[in-house]
């Protein structure tokens, strides 16, 4: 049993436009989040890379790598990376 953690879900919109003016960018206006359509997720057993790749090989939606913060985000949007 390999636990995860989820970092952010569900966000309401005024939460997530406090986190665009807090965090100088980064976090997008119409974000998938407010539409409980994207996790940012890690599990802390697996390495970071390993998970990112994992996610991008479904193909099914958008996949972000957040090496310094130490999550992936992962949403049921258009397949893209950042």
């Amino acid at each position: 049993e390999v636990p995860f953690e989820i970092i952010s879900g569900y966000r309401a919109p005024a939460t997530n436009e406090r986190l665009r003016e807090s965090r100088g960018g980064g976090v997008a206006r119409h974000s998938l989040h407010m539409e409980g359509r994207a996790l940012d997720i890690r599990l802390p057993a697996v390495p970071l890379a390993d998970l990112r790749d994992a996610a991008l090989s479904l193909r099914a939606g958008g996949v972000g790598f957040y090496a310094r913060e130490q999550f992936v985000h992962i949403d049921t949007g258009r397949v893209r990376t950042w």
